[in-house]
């Protein structure tokens, strides 16, 4: 069993609100996108379309094993980690005493976070070099909006692409480079092919299938 599962989850709505999707992929061992699935919502708010990505993750992956879910929503993120607790406390209230907004959605992400062991990591969206996973969510998800068709590994869809996200990612982007040749340090935990992880700030070298242990790539 994976001792780490790593993701990303992004919404889109364009306009706002407009035609909306969702998405999420998950990173295999190798680095590369292993499953994915993304699915339309009709008119929404981009805000209900990244709350119901990380619903749509949590439900999908195994609440038994660690998750990373790197995502690039403020709101999303600050509703989770920042504002949940006060809203559950005042009974679903914001602090004006207000009911909280994309209330049935926010609910369900509590349910399914109890008792999980699950990491939200924020990262920049359209960044070159960014992170790969997001890039692969993001693009995932404006294809759903766009269409308004579901899509996924589970449909036999491939994963949409764009210039900063390509189907096949590295497990880390680089940080800066150390003072040894062709080896980087980790922006991001990943996992080498030799299936053990790395954390983030490891020296990684690349190797046939993506980036991985120094030792690993000479092998």
């Amino acid at each position: 069993m994976a001792d780490l599962i790593i993701a990303a989850c992004d919404g889109a709505a364009s306009p706002n609100p407009g035609p909306a999707a969702w998405a999420w992929v998950v990173a295999g061992p190798d680095g590369a996108v292993a499953r994915w699935e993304s699915g339309p919502l009709g008119t929404a708010t981009n805000n209900i379309a990244e709350l119901t990505a990380l619903l749509r993750l949590l439900e999908a992956t195994d609440p038994a094993v660690p998750l990373e879910v790197r995502m690039d929503s403020t709101y999303a993120m600050q509703a989770v980690t920042d504002w949940l607790p006060g809203w559950r406390k005042r009974g679903w209230k914001t602090a004006a005493g207000k009911p909280v907004a994309n209330q049935e959605l926010v609910r369900s992400i509590d349910d399914r976070l109890t008792g999980r062991d699950v990491r939200l990591v924020h990262v920049r969206a359209h960044q070159v070099g960014g992170d790969p996973y997001n890039a692969a969510a993001d693009a995932a998800a404006a294809q759903s909006a766009r269409t308004q068709n579901p899509a996924g590994t589970a449909h036999g869809s491939p994963l949409p692409t764009v210039e900063d996200a390509p189907a096949r990612v590295p497990s880390a982007a680089p940080k800066r480079r150390s003072g040894r040749t062709g080896t980087l340090k980790a922006k991001y935990p990943g996992r080498c092919r030799c299936g053990r992880p790395y954390e983030a700030g490891t020296t990684i070298a690349k190797n046939g299938t993506g980036w991985g242990h120094v030792e690993c790539a000479k092998a």
